[in-house]
């Protein structure tokens, strides 16, 4: 008999559907139930989202997938994450005073990435129209959609800072003059507006393919990318650095823009071969986790004892160290994840952790590469550790100005799978571009300001992103997607919720129901690029045993509130066909729906 959980897995045949909002989950089973494939449905749900988690991304923003086609029997990934702006210099930076890349305002800004990913999906993997796809977006932002309390509090706690320093957001988030009451009905007709044109233009053409060409065109080549760079020629707005500063984006980097296909990076582990995105994320340290922990027996320990969170945690550190010296854009830098991921370095790593928790920044060292190691850590020694480390506001400690994410995974009935982490564009980290209902992204904050690092800014350089989907096979057959938002937890809470899964035999809502912990010991990606050595966050209702012996191990240990860590979602297709799908009940918004 099944333990008891929050909501039942759900199973079916046709399809399932899962996300962090239920009108999203909703939205792509609708399309689902139109004809619409995995794709198509991801694209309707991930548009929707923008209007009904504006917090959380946008736009604006940028999007990474991780997909299998059945039709081209290949797993994929999608890189909508747009660069940097052919402006973004560290002299330039430099030169406005700044150490450390603002974690809001214009300068953080680099290339919209997310519209042309969702185009490209829809033409390259999809069979629906633009019009099916783009419709329940328009709708929600022209009729309205119920607030979320934690969007209504976020404009509420910006609202005098929005009438005094971005107009533009005031008029858009507090129509009137007025915040949104949690729960109210939302509008926001100048995005339905600028959909709405850009659906007109792309329907000038006939033909399917043409149309989808148009809507990307209009974007980063017509009215939007004119509108965005007459916005940027003169503002000079406030940001985290206490001073106003006018972005670099123009509309020359807004043309040259286009969202790419990439091969994923894998790793094997019991059976199961997981993919992820390349060091341009942070996917490889999931990986690199993995080759950690297959050399010890995790399915012999308790997945909700000390001795699991213990050593667990222990391999992010060290995975999450490596993240520190080595990732980047490749197409910058040479990125040794062959090392990383050998056999022989995972060994030496693995004898690093012990009955004790470490409080040590400690990335290893690849061969030809001691210099860049000596050089990142004397940077991060530079870092003020702090006790209040840096965490997205899925955890509720942060400042409003701080943004998040969401997340979507879709599997239809033909096999298709799609696991989609869209970020960026957050409202409350850069002014609405006036007349579009959107702002830009904050992603530069990712780069450092010192020279000769996979993650120094550069003209054209992807910034090292938090954001990373995942994809798992099951002796070479595709199966599961899923992913979360989180920031720098992303990557942990989805390898416990995998290990806990492949060790065990309860279903996907089951694992998702379970307490999750992470470690806030290397530094985080947002500014102000905090850490908090041996700083270990766990849901209190994993035991007060479980929490003494972790302090009594080392662990700088932080109880979390019961229900308040993750926002998971998952989905599966068995060998058979049975399609499973699960979401976290925290903060009350993910869910799942199937038949």
């Amino acid at each position: 008999m099944s333990s008891f959980t929050t909501r039942p897995e759900v199973l079916g045949r046709f399809g399932v559907v899962t996300s962090t909002h239920w009108i999203a989950s909703a939205v792509g089973m609708g399309i689902l139930e139109k004809g619409g494939n995995a794709f198509d449905a991801a694209v309707a749900t991930g548009l929707v989202l923008q209007v009904l988690e504006p917090h959380l991304n946008g736009p604006g923003g940028d999007m990474p997938a991780i997909l299998y086609s059945k039709k081209k029997n290949k797993v994929e990934v999608i890189c909508a994450q747009g660069p940097a702006p052919a402006g973004a210099t560290i002299d330039h930076y430099r030169s406005e005073g700044l150490t450390v890349i603002p974690g809001d305002g214009l300068l953080a800004t680099v290339i919209p990435g997310a519209w042309d990913g969702w185009m490209l999906m829809l033409r390259d993997y999809g069979r629906l129209p633009l019009r099916n796809v783009l419709e329940p977006a328009i709708f929600y932002a022209e009729h309205g959609h119920p607030m979320l309390p934690r969007v209504a509090n976020t404009i509420a706690g910006l609202g005098d800072f929005f009438r005094k320093e971005w107009p533009s957001s005031f008029e858009t988030w507090l129509p009137g003059g007025t915040a949104p009451a949690p729960h109210s009905n939302f509008r926001n007709p100048a995005l339905a507006a600028t959909w709405t044109r850009i659906l007109a233009e792309a329907e000038a053409k006939s033909d399917r393919d043409d149309q989808i060409e148009a809507a990307r065109d209009a974007f980063y080549r017509g009215f939007v990318a004119e509108k965005i760079a007459a916005f940027l020629d003169t503002a000079e707005v406030l940001d985290a650095s206490g001073e106003r500063h006018k972005g670099v984006l123009t509309a020359d980097d807004m043309a040259g823009y286009h969202a790419g296909i990439e091969a994923p990076l894998t790793h094997d582990y019991h059976g199961w071969t997981v993919a992820k995105c390349g060091p341009w994320t942070q996917g490889p340290v999931f990986l690199q986790a993995l080759a950690l922990l297959k050399g010890l027996d995790l399915g012999a320990m308790d997945p909700l004892g000390a001795e699991f969170v213990h050593t667990v945690t222990e391999a992010k550190k060290l995975a999450f160290a490596d993240r520190e010296v080595y990732y980047g854009d490749p197409a910058f830098s040479e990125v040794p994840l062959e090392a990383l991921l050998s056999d022989d370095y995972n060994a030496a790593r693995r004898a690093l952790i012990t009955d004790r928790a470490s409080l040590d920044l400690n990335p290893g060292t690849v061969p030809g590469y001691e210099d860049l190691r000596a050089r990142t850590l004397k940077m991060l020694e530079a870092l003020s550790p702090t006790d209040q480390a840096v965490y997205e506001p899925t955890m509720a400690h942060l400042t409003e100005k701080k943004g998040d994410t969401v997340h979507i995974d879709v599997i239809d009935a033909e096999g298709n799978m799609v696991s989609i982490t869209p970020s960026g564009g957050w409202l409350q980290s850069s002014p609405v571009v006036p007349g579009l209902g959107f702002a830009l992204n904050t992603r530069a904050q990712m780069f450092w300001l010192e020279e000769g690092l996979p993650t120094s800014l550069a003209p054209g350089k992807r910034p090292r992103t938090t954001l990373t989907p995942s994809l798992a096979l099951k002796d070479g057959q595709p199966q599961m997607v899923f992913g979360t938002p989180g920031g720098d937890q992303q990557d942990q809470w989805q390898l416990v919720f995998f290990l806990r899964y492949v060790h065990s035999k309860l279903n996907l809502q089951e694992v998702i129901d379970q307490p999750l912990f992470h470690t806030t010991h290397f530094p985080a990606s947002f500014y102000p690029r905090a850490r908090e050595p041996g700083g270990l966050m766990i849901e209190r209702n994993i035991g007060s045993g479980v929490l003494n012996d972790l302090r009594a191990r080392g662990h700088r240990v932080t109880e979390a509130p019961n229900w308040s860590v993750g926002r998971l979602t998952a989905a599966r297709r068995d060998p058979d066909g049975l399609l499973r799908a699960a979401a976290t009940p925290r903060l009350m918004q993910a869910y799942a729906v199937g038949r």
